[in-house]
């Protein structure tokens, strides 16, 4: 029992002592930063934010009309959802945030949230699709360095047999299945496009969706521009769209919360040829951590904004509990 504690002790002092360094090299990045700078960056952090928060309200009155859900009330869960991503692996935040809508918007489902994330992320998508192919002919191993194709096509050249029987295995699961998990299906989607009701008015997913994720992309590449400046980067239409792409790929395929290590070495493979290493990974470095930063602070703030203390504590445990309680299992 006593070298039980005591181990359970000393993990206890290292993670934590892991954390508050982790933290302490935060704030001394920070003082790398100009304030005039760190003020214009966290402000259009904000902006970006908040634009965000619109679209998410406009899809999902579009989807659920009756519900009249409120800005504050929209960009609490998906800043409160990206303050979770930034700290926690394998998209965590996205859940957390789905169970939020889940149990704010009366009558709204899973499936119908979930397909709202699809549209939200519509525009992004293809801007990514553009990106990456604009990458891959600018500086191709950029996007090579991104991605684990390399590896996969890899190991699929070197075991060919894997591929056949994938595909056998996957139609004899659809003919088995199929059958089964048809009504549910059925059902899901009838949900699922309820959730993307506004995509039915074009001109009004323009205005409420496009329009607002534009603005927030542009906030986005202002603050890419803002530390790049902060650390004496050259500053053209062409770096500025390196580094877009760059944190763009670090997105699409991020392993660790936030992307981080991956973003500071594709930054590294983009910018390389257009200024020092050493001040590309200060930058990278720099950006990221005090993003990261702000990206909680601002998630505990607006939550808390939109629905106080007890209701984020409440809603947060009724996602958990909710989710496999209210959902049909298949038959």
């Amino acid at each position: 029992m006593v070298i039980g504690s005591s181990i359970a002790t000393v993990a206890l002092a290292s993670v934590l002592g892991d954390f508050w360094n982790w933290v302490a090299d935060v704030f001394r990045r920070i003082g790398d930063v100009s304030p005039y700078w760190l003020v214009v960056a966290l402000g259009l952090k904000t902006c970006e934010s908040a634009l965000l928060g619109l679209t998410w309200r406009n899809i999902l009155r579009a989807a659920y009309p009756k519900s009249n859900l409120s800005f504050k009330t929209a960009w609490g869960a998906s800043q409160g959802g990206t303050a979770i991503n930034a700290i926690a692996p394998a998209q965590a935040g996205t859940a957390a945030m789905i169970g939020i809508f889940r149990t704010s918007i009366p009558g709204a489902s899973v499936a119908g949230v979930t397909s709202a994330t699809i549209v939200q992320s519509a525009f992004f998508i293809v801007l990514s699709a553009l990106m990456v192919i604009g990458v891959a002919v600018s500086r191709p191993h950029t996007v090579s360095k991104g991605s684990p194709a390399d590896e996969s096509s890899g190991f699929f050249a070197s075991h060919p047999v894997l591929i056949p029987l994938i595909a056998v295995a996957v139609l004899a699961a659809a003919y088995f299945i199929w059958p089964r998990i048809k009504p549910w299906l059925s059902k899901e989607w009838h949900k699922a496009k309820q959730g993307a009701a506004i995509f039915k008015d074009w001109r009004r997913y323009a205005k409420d969706v496009a329009a607002p994720s534009a603005a927030s992309y542009v906030c986005r590449i202002g603050v890419n521009t803002v530390f790049m400046a902060a650390f004496d980067l050259p500053i053209t239409a062409f770096t500025i769209f390196l580094v877009a792409s760059s944190h763009m790929l670090s997105g699409i395929f991020a392993i660790t919360p936030g992307g981080v290590g991956q973003t500071q070495a594709l930054d590294i493979a983009t910018l390389s040829k257009y200024a020092p290493t050493k001040s590309v990974a200060a930058f990278s470095v720099t950006q990221d951590s005090i993003l990261t930063i702000w990206n909680v602070l601002l998630g505990i703030g607006v939550m808390l904004w939109a629905f106080g203390w007890h209701q984020v504590r409440d809603l947060l445990m009724k996602s958990r509990r909710k989710k496999p309680a209210q959902e049909p299992a298949a038959p």
